[in-house]
């Protein structure tokens, strides 16, 4: 079974993981719960993989 992240970027556009490890049903309804708090900075789901930059 695959594994998902939460990514969030921000204002200037760095990428940052948010939540590691989660099911993919879990990592989307964290993603909406962040965006839905009106902040700029944007939040999507991934399946894992080496982690970013490595």
């Amino acid at each position: 079974m695959s594994t998902f992240w939460v990514m969030r970027q921000d204002d200037n556009g760095n990428r940052f993981v948010v939540a590691r490890g989660l099911a993919k049903d879990e990592a989307e309804r964290l993603a909406a719960e962040f965006e839905a708090r009106g902040h700029k900075q944007l939040y999507w789901t991934e399946a894992e993989r080496a982690a970013p930059g490595a």
